[in-house]
């Protein structure tokens, strides 16, 4: 029998304007939406809300964030108008207990979230639920988050991280697009996949040993993170694999991780 439980994704979102571009990154995103069993709503871990403390959006009818600046007004009007779910936000509550996590109809559906479902679900037609990052703790609470949330995944709720697993902005050469990568960049990515590959996720939740590749890759610890909840939610026997991968502008990886099909 097939199992029923909703893969978990890692996606590198990169730049907001992909939300309004077509290329090999957002038909691979497209692809994956027609590809993976529909789930019944989903819960997003965003690199753009890192804030000090955990909380769920509990709205039901969350607003699209712009939480950018300097790019065209057409980015500006999009929306993505899909649902909330405030029985899926008290669930994940419920799931994290005793850590306090609070309900919120202070945020909505930022960017990291938008740019990516946008194309994997074009008619805003599953209920999204985001919870934040804690930017308060260290990474090992993150991957022990993503294992108490996997048994959402029996339920019907894909689990979904936005990120980047190489962000280097202050080394970003906008015009670059997918030309010349740095070297460490390529590196930090490849040993990351390989790490994967072989399930040690430890080592990535320890990230900072892995040296000067990794202090590059990750100088801030944001949009990373949303991987180890990915990982932690991951079972060890199911296969993992990267639908995605690809440096963009010298020093963003694009690379997206899925685990289970």
């Amino acid at each position: 029998m097939a199992s029923t439980r909703t893969p978990v994704l890692f996606f590198g979102h990169g730049s907001p304007m992909l939300t309004l571009s077509r290329n090999k990154f957002t038909d691979a995103w497209a692809k994956i939406g027609k590809a993976v069993a529909r789930p019944k709503e989903i819960l997003c871990i965003s690199a753009h809300w890192y804030i000090a403390g955990p909380a769920v959006i509990v709205s039901t009818a969350p607003p699209t964030v712009h939480d950018f600046g300097g790019f065209p007004q057409e980015l500006f009007n999009v929306e993505y108008p899909a649902h909330g779910s405030p029985t899926l936000a008290r669930t994940v509550q419920k799931l994290l207990a005793p850590i306090k996590v609070d309900l919120t109809e202070k945020w909505g559906y930022d960017h990291g979230t938008w740019t990516v479902l946008r194309h994997l679900y074009p008619h805003a037609d599953v209920p999204i639920v985001q919870l934040s990052i804690d930017g308060t703790k260290p990474a090992e609470y993150h991957y022990e988050v993503g294992k108490r949330l996997a048994t959402l995944r029996d339920q019907g709720v894909m689990i979904v991280g936005s990120g980047n697993l190489v962000h280097n902005l202050m080394l970003y050469r906008r015009n670059d697009g997918p030309l010349n990568p740095m070297d460490w960049a390529v590196k930090f990515d490849a040993r990351a996949r390989d790490l994967m590959l072989g399930k040690d996720y430890e080592a990535l939740v320890r990230y900072e040993r892995l040296g000067q590749e990794a202090r590059l890759a990750i100088p801030t610890p944001d949009h990373y993170l949303p991987l180890l909840y990915v990982l932690g939610a991951a079972d060890n026997k199911e296969a993992i694999h990267f639908p995605i991968d690809g440096i963009d502008g010298g020093s963003m990886s694009m690379r997206t991780v899925q685990v289970g099909l």
